[in-house]
């Protein structure tokens, strides 16, 4: 029984939706072989294997959330289920993962898709669209941008080499802004 998707050089309409994706999406077997995986899955898979050659291998932590769905199909044949889990792969590198089966084709084995959140990407596109909603200054961007990935300000001074007080100051503002923009909502 033949899973595979097979993908002429010109690109399809599927794999052309899926590339264009900012999470992750890595569809699997029930075995764990790869059918399809796009950019960002594979960066994703690539640093959690800490960078060891494993062309087309399911890094563990994301191989768990996937067996964790497998089994539940046992224990609950007549629901959708979704398992999701979160891996800390760093100071600033976090991934959401959500796994849940996908019919591919009529007749054959449902698949695995898993969905791979970077979240401060995730994080740092919110920022920028409030940044541009708020009407910030390219600094207070800068400095809103470290505050939402949960910098202390000690830490946004140094990384943006800036004293305490700037940093302060420049909250102080992004604050006002903010305000402002949800009393008008109101």
């Amino acid at each position: 029984m033949d899973t595979s998707i097979s993908y002429s050089n010109q690109p399809s309409l599927l794999q052309a939706i899926l590339e264009g994706f900012i999470d992750g999406i890595l569809i699997l077997t029930d075995q764990g072989e790869w059918i399809h995986a796009n950019d960002c899955a594979r960066r994703i898979c690539h640093q959690l294997s800490k960078g060891i050659s494993q062309s087309e291998r399911v890094p563990k932590e994301i191989w768990n959330a996937c067996k964790r769905l497998i089994e539940s199909l046992n224990r609950y044949p007549h629901q959708i289920l979704t398992v999701e889990d979160e891996i800390n792969a760093g100071q600033a590198t976090s991934y959401r993962i959500r796994a849940q089966w996908l019919n591919l084709e009529q007749g054959h084995p449902p698949c695995v898709l898993v969905t791979l959140e970077d979240r401060f990407q995730s994080i740092q596109n919110a920022a920028i669209a409030e940044a541009r909603r708020y009407g910030l200054t390219p600094r207070e961007i800068e400095v809103w941008l470290c505050y939402r990935a949960n910098y202390s300000y000690k830490d946004i001074s140094s990384k943006l080499y800036i004293s305490y007080n700037t940093v302060k100051k420049h909250m102080k503002s992004i604050h006002a802004k903010r305000q402002t923009i949800l009393n008008t909502l109101e």
